[in-house]
């Protein structure tokens, strides 16, 4: 005798440090594709349209790029589990290696916990000022909430990318990571290596070691595209447009 296995269901709380990572990561995944969609960084027809978030997208459907972003924001989840992460960044280069365009997830508000504690639940929060006494309350984010808001981050980094002025052929692009300055937070340093440095010009620190060092953090022009307020999944976004692109040393 055998029997069907019931359908998977998606929680409809988001309700432990993990499951909030999880929601960003997969994000960070659809946010990707579509700026290497709209800044063209590769032929428009090697881009597939799938939907996210129940809005049109961009999938790149060439199999060494998924993985190389898969295999870098894999790294990412890693780092974010760990507390270390400040801001995850998309820059992108001339094909003199100038920075051109920073695209910008600030994820310094989201909660940092210990490694045991990433599977520990938040306490509970009454969501409505006249919540019914009798209703139980539900600890976590309703997934919802949250989806419709990156529905709206995702929507407004298309139209934000569109009205940027072109890029020069041949540019290239990264995925960086800044750490938060706090002594407990170490460099992802070991081995296999799966991050390197930045150039120094978008490396924070002193600028007595080096003139380079800092130059092209903050760019000339920054883009706001949105913020995403929902309990404990906090994120904000917007794109910096660096010197090289306007002609500025």
């Amino acid at each position: 005798m055998s029997s069907i296995a019931p359908p998977y269901h998606e929680p409809l709380q988001l309700t432990t440090p993990l499951s909030l990572h999880q929601t960003l990561t997969s994000f960070l995944t659809v946010a990707v594709h579509t700026i290497l969609y709209t800044r063209a960084l590769y032929p428009p027809t090697t881009f597939l349209t799938t939907r996210a978030y129940n809005f049109p997208v961009h999938q790149s459907r060439h199999p060494a790029v998924c993985e190389w972003i898969n295999s870098a924001i894999a790294s990412i989840a890693m780092l974010l589990q760990k507390g270390s992460v400040k801001r995850i960044v998309v820059p992108v280069f001339s094909e003199e290696g100038e920075v051109m365009e920073r695209f910008m997830f600030d994820v310094e508000r989201f909660p940092v916990v210990g490694e045991k504690e990433r599977w520990t639940e938040f306490e509970a929060r009454d969501q409505a000022p006249n919540h019914d006494p009798a209703e139980k309350l539900r600890a976590g984010v309703r997934r919802a909430d949250i989806e419709e808001q990156l529905r709206g981050t995702i929507r407004r980094l298309d139209y934000a990318c569109s009205k940027l002025t072109p890029l020069p052929e041949n540019c290239t692009y990264s995925i960086a990571v800044e750490l938060r300055d706090e002594p407990e937070v170490e460099p992802p340093i070991g081995h296999p290596q799966p991050w390197i440095p930045s150039e120094p010009s978008l490396q924070t620190g002193e600028r007595g070691e080096s003139e380079s060092i800092g130059k092209d953090v903050g760019g000339v022009r920054s883009v706001p595209v949105r913020s995403v307020e929902a309990g404990e999944f906090v994120l904000e976004a917007w794109i910096e447009e660096g010197r090289a692109k306007f002609g500025e040393d």
